[in-house]
């Protein structure tokens, strides 16, 4: 296993990534392409996590406020998943979050993903919103 975690490069890495993001995430909630963008793309800090060259999990870090860091649009391959490449991508984005001086991460996790951040010492404040008044979200935070 070679895993390597770097923001994605070419046209065709920058398509997959976009693509994994839309199928994990987008897909089963019947929402059209597109829908898997938005306007933080193009300040967010892109995480994509490659083993032996094939991408299976993204993420995206966002500065929410001072010393405060957001991590949206966390997706691993479905075949993949539960293999620890969400631990791993988690990890990269909470070490670059530290690194640039934020103190605390915030995510807004949706309802079956909660266990899997609790086991990340991430902390249950509220729920938050239903993302196409369908899919119930939940704040959670975690000191970095």
């Amino acid at each position: 296993m070679e895993i390597e975690i770097r923001s994605p490069k070419t046209a065709q890495e920058w398509d997959d990534y976009f693509d994994l993001r839309y199928r994990i995430l987008r897909k089963p909630l019947n929402q059209a392409i597109g829908s898997e963008r938005n306007d933080g793309d193009e300040t967010g800090q892109h995480f994509a996590l490659y083993d032996n060259q094939k991408l299976v999990a993204i993420a995206r870090l966002d500065q929410s406020e001072p010393k405060i860091a957001q991590v949206r649009f966390v997706a691993v391959e479905h075949e993949t998943q539960g293999k620890g490449y969400g631990k791993m991508i988690m990890e990269a984005t909470e070490k670059k979050a530290k690194s640039s001086g934020n103190e605390k991460m915030i995510l807004h996790a949706r309802d079956y993903a909660v266990i899997f951040y609790e086991k990340l010492n991430y902390r249950l404040i509220e729920k938050s919103y239903k993302l196409f008044d369908v899919l119930q979200h939940y704040l959670m935070e975690k000191e970095l």
